[in-house]
């Protein structure tokens, strides 16, 4: 069975989770900042990370990326579409706040493209790709632990903000339609931003759902 730290990172509380199996072998998604507290709850859990996965490449879902990479020597994972976006100030949107530093990234070691299916170490995941709030936007479902990080697709009783660079609200309400929606109705949903959600809970209350 696996086990779900979350942690709220950097200067706008982005959510950052550690997923950990039996042998405390563990993924990391969106480290966005504060590397040393993502660092300090690995120790205290006595956890191994083998990779880090991002939902996408916004400025404050990869802070951290580079420390948490050459601490741990591990590879990080981005949809290909996103390939540019780690180092470019203009793209994650770092540039676009005066009060930012700009951030710039390494390239990501691993490029996701058509893959419908993803394994690394014991962890098996079904891949979405989910654009909208950014081109290379992506979820990963745990069918069989009955979750899936949905970052900045969906929240609760909101969805994603598709006003910056390629973003599109169309596109964006056809992905949760296509993929979010299709999943049981009690999957724990653990979005970017805010408190975890279901499927059914969105279809009931979220305003921007309504008509799907």
């Amino acid at each position: 069975m696996l086990k779900i730290d979350q942690m709220e990172l950097g200067p706008v509380q982005t959510n950052c989770y550690i997923i950990s199996d039996d042998q405390k072998e563990c993924l990391i998604f969106d480290p966005g900042e504060e590397s040393a507290k993502i660092q300090a709850l690995v120790k205290k859990k006595n956890l191994k990370p083998i990779a880090i996965l991002l939902t996408h490449a916004h400025f404050d879902h990869i802070g951290a990326v580079d420390d948490i990479r050459e601490h741990y020597s591990i590879p990080v994972y981005l949809h290909h579409l996103e390939k540019e976006w780690l180092s470019r100030p203009n793209l994650n949107g770092s540039g676009k706040y005066g009060a930012l530093p700009d951030y710039r990234i390494k390239d990501a070691d691993v490029l996701l493209a058509d893959e419908k299916h993803l394994q690394i170490g014991s962890f098996q995941m079904d891949i979405f790709h989910t654009p909208g709030h950014s081109p290379g936007s992506v979820s990963f479902s745990f069918g069989k632990e009955g979750f899936a990080i949905v970052g900045d697709t969906l929240f609760r009783g909101s969805i994603g903000r598709t006003d910056l660079i390629d973003g599109s609200e169309k596109k964006l309400l056809q992905s949760i339609q296509d993929s979010l929606l299709t999943l049981p109705e009690h999957m724990i949903l653990y979005p970017g931003h805010g408190p975890e959600t279901t499927p059914e809970q969105e279809m009931k209350s979220n305003p921007f759902l309504r008509g799907l």
